[in-house]
């Protein structure tokens, strides 16, 4: 609770005390550089050229879009969008030729090159969330304005429109030897315009900034966390339990076989239950082609992020639930049957009541594995807003885009749910010890006898 409150006081100062801050100095000695309170504008009195619609983005993709492969690829901002591609031996810098021409800017100029880095730098280093910064970068720079370049092994296509209206930079290899992710560790984009034209938003400052802040965060990815927890362990629960039951009736080797079964997606890693589920219900197999086919899709879709949730939750509940029948008594089960009770009454008379502490608990702990299950749900779901992002991708993708802040506030919200699921776990087995050691608790043997 501490260090929530700790990360959330240091996200909201960081950002009140950052947004008044308009002006920034780099490395290489030009002050005065404007930045908007978005962090997507630059500009400086002594440049003729600005900076608006500032992107970088810390990871591409490789997949295929209509049945064509484009090697590895980063979107960028737009057609008309300059590129900046940080490698591990050079820092490649596209810049339109038909913006060069119309801001008489020269891909060739020293003093040009300069001030472009100096931009850059500055919106970069706002953007960087802890990650490498352009302007400690001391490789050499190579500036083009082709749209098509060869270097170090690698193919740069610039402004490459693949879906309708979405523009990337295309890597590949020119070896077959070669892993196309290796041709950027990260890339910079936006639009030049004439430094009149670019226009810096003022940022509140304090309280205002602190109601901003909180007024301008998207809440959807709590609402789909909690519907999709919800709904997964309302199946965990029932599933959790009849399974629970079901192994304790059958002989030790058919029990193992499926206890395997059922606790595999604990010890597995979530990214493996994400593929595995991936394939089964995506065309890979022919039960994932038959069901959409029929018209049921999961694949990136909503219900898919409740399969996900349900599967990396489902084993805590099982384990927890066989733990508290293994645990009882079996004479009571015995003695019930003598009196001539069914397995069914027995079960939600007597075997369910004397193992609810336990049960109560797995419940709260598998509901916090759900809401907490990131790698299986992005496999699986995607990350869609409103939609399948939870609030583990929110925090992910908050932070891959540069938004640290309301990175840090999901966090703080993720941490505050868990330390209130241990608290209640906690207190309820509290409360559960005190009434055994004060006698309230009673006997199993003796809640049988009292309930016959």
């Amino acid at each position: 609770m501490f260090l929530a409150s700790i990360l959330l006081f240091f996200s909201l100062t960081t950002y009140a005390f950052a947004a008044e801050a308009t002006t920034a100095t780099n490395d290489n000695g030009t002050a005065n550089i404007e930045i908007s309170s978005t962090g997507a504008e630059a500009r400086s009195d002594d440049i003729p050229f600005g900076i608006t619609g500032f992107l970088r983005m810390n990871k591409g993709t490789s997949k295929a879009y209509d049945g064509a492969t484009y090697g590895y690829r980063f979107p960028i901002a737009g057609a008309d969008a300059f590129t900046v591609i940080i490698t591990s031996t050079t820092v490649i810098v596209y810049i339109p030729e038909n913006v060069a021409t119309k801001l008489s800017i020269s891909a060739d100029d020293p003093l040009d090159q300069k001030a472009f880095t100096q931009l850059v730098s500055a919106l970069d280093a706002g953007a960087s969330s802890g990650g490498i910064l352009l302007e400690k970068q001391t490789t050499p720079y190579l500036f083009t304005t082709s749209t098509s370049i060869e270097h170090d092994g690698y193919i740069y296509n610039f402004a490459k429109e693949v879906e309708p209206g979405q523009y990337y930079v295309s890597i590949t290899s020119t070896s077959s030897g070669q892993d196309d992710t290796s041709g950027a560790l990260y890339v910079n984009s936006g639009f030049l315009a004439s430094a009149s034209d670019v226009m810096i938003e003022s940022a509140p400052t304090g309280l205002a900034a602190v109601w901003e802040f909180f007024g301008g965060i998207d809440y959807r990815p709590f609402w789909v966390s909690l519907r999709t927890s919800l709904v997964a362990m309302v199946f965990v629960f029932i599933l959790g339990l009849l399974a629970a039951r079901f192994t304790m009736k059958i002989n030790d080797r058919a029990k193992g076989i499926l206890d395997s079964i059922f606790t595999i997606p604990m010890v597995l890693p979530p990214t493996v239950c994400g593929f595995l589920l991936l394939v089964a219900f995506g065309n890979s197999t022919g039960f994932g082609r038959w069901l959409i086919d029929h018209g049921v899709v999961l694949i990136f879709t909503w219900p898919g992020a409740v399969i996900a949730a349900f599967v990396v939750a489902f084993p805590l509940m099982y384990r927890t639930a066989r733990g508290a029948f293994e645990g009882l008594d079996p004479n009571i089960g015995d003695a019930a049957r003598t009196l001539g009770w069914s397995d069914m009454r027995i079960f939600f008379k007597l075997t369910l009541p004397l193992a609810w502490p336990s049960i109560a608990a797995g419940t709260v702990l598998a509901f916090a594995r759900a809401l907490g299950e990131f790698g299986a749900t992005l496999f699986v779901a995607g990350n869609y807003a409103g939609i399948t992002q939870t609030m583990p991708l929110a925090v992910y993708f908050q932070w891959m885009g540069g938004h640290n802040a309301v990175a840090t506030f999901w966090v703080v919200v993720i941490i505050l749910i868990s330390f209130l699921v241990i608290l209640f776990i906690n207190l309820y087995a509290a409360r559960t010890q005190r009434y055994r050691k004060s006698g309230v608790d009673e006997e199993p043997m003796q809640v049988f006898k009292d309930k016959t």
